[in-house]
């Protein structure tokens, strides 16, 4: 099983390197980090991933999963990443997003008139693409799978995996990355959040 996670400038490296540690651990699978060039990506917090290989040396993964990022907003414009999402998921068992991955989806073509999920600040930009922004954590069409923001890809990822093969897999791998998510404080959406929290992320560009 070949698994496919696009990697560019200014990617949230989260979105991409949570779900690779769930995926790459599900037997017979291999993850390969693809690009627009040969060049390392930088994040949006500076890491650098080095891709394995150009996106059209991926014509046809098995599962695709597009992670998020401001670097997304130029992806949804640029036609050699669209049109290489749409003939990808014409055979992809699997179709995944996390967090503003999903406007590369929805930009695609393959959301229109659909329930679906990115991080919470751009809803609208979501919508703009066809799609229909819904506050859900993980949102499910058929073959196609969309978490929420950053942390959203781990939880995704795990859900993708028993649907990819059995509960019990993605059981062990939750136990065996230890993934018993026990944060010190209840902000993780904007309602439970409030207002001031809410205002302080956006105003210091924390998302």
């Amino acid at each position: 099983m070949q698994i496919a996670i696009p990697v560019f400038d200014e990617m949230t490296a989260l979105d991409a390197v949570g779900p690779y540690e769930v995926l790459s651990r599900v037997p017979g699978a291999t993850v390969t980090w693809v690009g627009l060039s040969e060049e390392p990506a930088r994040a949006d917090r500076g890491l650098r991933i080095v891709p394995d290989a150009l996106l059209e040396d991926v014509p046809a993964p098995d599962v695709l999963v597009f992670g998020g990022g401001f670097g997304t907003r130029a992806l949804a414009r640029n036609e050699r990443v669209l049109d290489w999402v749409r003939r990808a998921h014409e055979s992809t068992q699997w179709t995944a997003s996390v967090c503003t991955g999903s406007i590369v989806l929805g930009a695609a073509g393959l959301l229109d008139g659909m329930n679906a999920t990115t991080h919470w600040a751009v809803y609208d930009e979501l919508a703009a693409t066809g799609a229909v922004p819904i506050a859900e954590r993980i949102v499910e069409h058929d073959k196609i799978m969309i978490g929420a923001g950053v942390s959203a890809g781990i939880d995704m990822a795990l859900l993708l995996v028993a649907r990819m093969t059995h509960e019990n897999v993605a059981r062990a791998i939750q136990l065996g990355i230890e993934y018993d998510p026990q944060p010190p404080f209840d902000s993780g959406t904007p309602v439970k959040a409030g207002p001031d929290l809410v205002a302080l992320v956006q105003a210091h560009g924390l998302d």
